[in-house]
């Protein structure tokens, strides 16, 4: 025993944390393990833009918290650095448009934001695409979460405009990338067939990480984030136990940060089994709070009446709805068709005697953490 019963305790101004960015969700780590087949497989369908042609079109499919997007990351800082090479990656949850796709690419390209009304997106793809025959650059542009564009019915007119591009505008030369968590999505069977006979993709899976992968890799995170002495091994293997069952990286690395700050509560120098499993509590949540802040208002509004109405009909759960925002039943099914696609509701089909086959609506989340986090 310490004969001062401070001396593991932090002072107010020290820290557990060496880097604590490292555990931030965007953060590409220097070496990026266990993804050297999908690194492979990208850089073959990238290669071409490095030689002045069109990249290869390409889709990359995994579940959530596999590597995808950093993949992508990582190669798009190594291939930006090549002349004649322009990179985009659009964030598809949050610009889930086609024409708030092609502001993000022009913002890009003129580093400043188009104007937010005023110009049709004739005009702004026109601009961008002059712009890159001028300067003789090809455009590797990735739809990251790309599902949103399918949940808002915009993914094939955006593919198209993309796909298209070099016949419309001589010269223009863009290939393109789009990212998908969503498993049940059949990206090429969605696409429009005017999309379907131009897009003929590489396909790159990104499969679940394995135990000894997970705490592989979270111990290097751990090490470049935390200081020496403040997690042992035992912690890092109830992280590392969590996270796969969870299937997600990112419940690991978040679960590592909070475990970190939970520590610094209680101004310990070190992370215990008991700060690990109070972090677990938010952690778990990960995936659900990603989703939540992608929604607009009326999105929002639906989960708060479904929360409210928790296992009623679609009927009543509409009244409810249609009460508070006065939107009508088209956009309620639309929205209801991608909370459920994104896996926030789950829908019921049951026979309702004198009423034939009904649908019940209900959260797949604790219904307190849902609401906590809206």
């Amino acid at each position: 025993m310490r004969d001062d019963p401070e001396e593991g305790m932090l002072s107010w101004d020290e820290t557990v944390f060496r880097d604590e960015h490292v555990f931030e969700i965007d953060y590409v780590p220097e070496t990026f393990n266990h993804r050297e087949t999908q690194l492979q497989s990208l850089k073959y369908a990238l290669r071409p833009a490095v030689r002045g042609s069109r990249p290869l079109n390409t889709i990359v499919r995994g579940p959530p918290g596999t590597g995808k997007t950093t993949a992508v990351q990582k190669l798009y800082g190594e291939l930006g650095t090549q002349s004649g090479v322009r990179t985009v990656r659009v964030n598809c949850q949050v610009d889930s448009t086609r024409y708030a796709v092609f502001s993000r690419i022009f913002e890009h390209i003129f580093e400043y934001e188009p104007p937010s009304s005023g110009i049709s997106f004739k005009k702004l793809f026109g601009q961008i695409t002059d712009r890159l025959v001028e300067e003789d650059e090809v455009l590797a542009v990735a739809l990251d979460d790309v599902n949103y564009l399918f949940y808002e019915n915009e993914a094939s007119d955006t593919l198209y405009s993309l796909l298209r591009a070099h016949e419309t505008h001589s010269g223009a030369r863009i290939g393109v990338i789009i990212v998908s968590s969503d498993l049940a999505l059949d990206v090429i069977e969605e696409l429009d067939g005017r999309v379907q006979s131009v897009f003929r993709p590489e396909e790159v899976y990104f499969p679940v990480y394995g135990v000894d992968e997970i705490f592989g890799i979270l111990r290097g995170r751990a090490k470049r984030g935390f200081h020496d002495g403040v997690i042992g091994e035992p912690e890092l293997d109830r992280v590392a136990e969590l996270t796969a069952e969870s299937g997600d990286l990112r419940v690991g690395i978040d679960l590592l940060r909070r475990a970190g700050l939970h520590a610094e509560m209680r101004a310990s120098r070190s992370v215990t089994l008991e700060d690990v499993e109070a972090a677990y509590d938010k952690s778990k949540y990960v995936h659900l709070s990603r989703c939540l802040r992608g929604l607009s208002d009326s999105e929002r509004a639906l989960v708060r009446v479904i929360a409210e109405y928790d296992g009623e009909q679609a009927g009543t759960v509409y009244e409810a709805f249609h009460d508070e925002t006065d939107l009508g039943y088209t956009r309620y099914s639309e929205i209801t068709n991608k909370l459920d696609q994104l896996g926030i509701i789950d829908t019921e089909y049951a026979e309702i005697e004198g009423r034939g086959r009904s649908r019940s609506l209900s959260l797949a989340y604790d219904p307190e953490a849902v609401l906590d986090r809206l």
